[in-house]
């Protein structure tokens, strides 16, 4: 008789990992412990504009100037208006008989003024948007002045972050240095200049705080 082998059990088949069961899976950048920088570039919209006004400090004392001018007119108004009795009156209306400008035009040049002050302080800033850059300015005497820069002018954007409130200046293809006139919201204008010079490779140089 001759032996029979018995048949060898099959092997039996590794399964297949389902990757569908494991959910989301860590990227390489998360595993090696470093930060993709893609999203950090950004380059508005020709119709975007982000404005910067100045910072509030700033802004206070034609605030004051202006109230101030309201508080005037308005007693000058009260005095007018009285029956003719009180101090009020003899003071405002009685004293401008002998007076070269007379109470209600005083009181309406110094509102005038304090609105033109108000307008004027609002004026300053710096405005970002797809063409370029935009520097608003109030010379000593009082005269607007705007600048504009195209992004192909700006060769290097300068963050200074080691003062109490962050600074930005810009340094032009003619090796010329800008210094951007400070706003309310130093940092936010800073990050913006930032991911836009990364969008189109401008070097950006931040002097960070010891």
């Amino acid at each position: 008789m001759m032996p029979v082998t018995a048949p060898a059990e099959p092997t039996p088949t590794p399964e297949l990992q389902n990757f569908d069961e494991e959910g989301e899976r860590p990227s390489i950048t998360d595993v090696n412990g470093t930060v993709a920088r893609f999203e950090m570039a950004y380059e508005p919209s020709p119709k975007e504009r982000h404005p910067f006004g100045p910072p509030l400090r700033s802004r206070i004392p034609s605030l004051v100037y202006l109230c101030v001018g309201i508080a005037l007119l308005s007693v000058v108004g009260i005095a007018y208006s009285s029956s003719g009795h009180g101090s009020l009156y003899d003071f405002f209306v009685e004293g401008d008989r002998f007076r070269a400008v007379r109470s209600p035009v005083l009181a309406t040049m110094v509102l005038v003024s304090g609105l033109a002050t108000v307008l004027r302080a609002h004026m300053r800033g710096v405005i970002v948007h797809g063409d370029g850059l935009e520097m608003r300015d109030v010379m000593i005497l009082g005269i607007p002045t705007v600048r504009r820069w195209a992004w192909a002018q700006v060769h290097r954007i300068i963050v200074d972050d080691t003062q109490p409130r962050t600074r930005v200046a810009v340094e032009l293809w003619d090796n010329s240095h800008v210094k951007l006139p400070e706003v309310a919201r130093g940092r936010e204008l800073a990050d913006l200049l930032e991911r836009i010079g990364a969008a189109r490779r401008i070097a950006t140089t931040r002097l960070a705080r010891k």
